[in-house]
């Protein structure tokens, strides 16, 4: 049994979820490559806030802001001043990297629920920003008509040719979010990771041995911005559209709820969490307008069901099977 552990966990996962997801233009239809778009970008999106949730246990009420801020640099630029989009895909990360950085130097200053206020807080001040600032963000109206990608070259492609230019946005999408996984996959098992872990575990412990906590939290918290930014502008771009709401902290909660649902802490657990939280909506909406009441219903039901969400669940059986203790 041991072997096999260690083969498995030698296996690429991401390369292989990546390219087994990649089939959907071919054997799903255009819904079904929509939808796994929007999950793609939001799962992406989810492990960002991860970083900080569940590998280094901060709790973040205004993730949503760096969202924001990657759809709308990205957007600013392709639609007001014409440049192309993978300039906007490099810029967005950038500017997010440089608010999360200066927004993080106040808020790890503080712990636990004042931390979280105080991300909130700036989340706020973001999403005014966007509200306002009209000649810049639109205010209200936000920046419709957002410019698609130029993906002729992906039409040259044998395999690509006969798809539709939505469908050569999604591989193209699940391409930069699979490299993004791939990152974060390795952070989490670097050794900068496993401290991250440790400050989550006992924050006292680790400052008694010696680890800078505020400078290691402070680089999780750029980080997450980062991966952030990057979703934020792929979403506004997917979505033809960028606007305010996408920094209100409904966002930022909807964010979280993904996490918790999924699994915080598992590498996989926001992605589920996205993609359980999204394909509900979908379905719920198409028979009720009571889409919150049967969420929230259902929601209380899995959490009571998995308290450590689904894929811990998933995990909890797997490791009784095994017969491994927890870790």
């Amino acid at each position: 049994m041991k072997p096999l552990r260690a083969n498995l966990s030698r296996v690429p996962w991401v390369l292989v979820v990546c390219l087994a997801i990649a089939w959907v233009p071919w054997l799903g239809s255009r819904y079904a490559t929509f939808l796994a778009t929007d999950i793609v970008i939001t799962a992406l999106f989810a492990c960002s806030l991860n970083l900080l949730l569940g590998s280094a246990g901060l709790v973040s009420f205004g993730h949503a802001a760096y969202f924001a801020a990657g759809a709308y640099a990205c957007a600013i630029l392709t639609k007001s001043h014409g440049l192309p989009f993978y300039a906007g895909l490099v810029a967005a990360p950038l500017l997010t990297a440089v608010l999360a950085a200066v927004f993080g130097f106040f808020c790890v200053r503080l712990t636990r629920i004042y931390f979280a206020m105080l991300t909130l807080a700036f989340a706020q001040i973001v999403w005014a920003i966007c509200l306002k600032w009209n000649d810049v963000t639109g205010g209200e109206q936000g920046l419709p008509s957002v410019p698609q990608p130029d993906l002729a070259w992906m039409a040259s492609l044998p395999l690509l040719a006969g798809l539709r230019p939505a469908e050569h946005f999604y591989l193209m999408a699940l391409l930069i979010v699979g490299l993004c996984f791939g990152l974060l996959r390795m952070i989490g098992r670097s050794p900068f990771g496993r401290m991250l872990e440790v400050i989550r575990e006992n924050r006292e412990r680790a400052e008694f041995i010696g680890l800078d906590v505020r400078r290691y939290e402070l680089a999780a918290f750029v980080l997450a911005g980062t991966f952030a930014g990057v979703a934020g502008a792929l979403f506004g771009t997917f979505n033809r559209g960028v606007f305010p709401d996408f920094a209100y902290w409904s966002k930022s909660a909807e964010v979280l709820i993904m996490v918790i649902l999924g699994g915080m802490g598992h590498f996989w657990g926001p992605a589920v969490g996205a993609a359980t939280l999204l394909w509900l909506h979908q379905q719920i909406t198409s028979y009720t307008q009571f889409w919150p009441f049967v969420l929230g219903t259902i929601l209380i039901v899995l959490l009571f069901a998995f308290p450590g969400g689904m894929v811990g669940a998933l995990d909890a059986l797997r490791r009784r099977i095994l017969g491994r203790p927890r870790a």
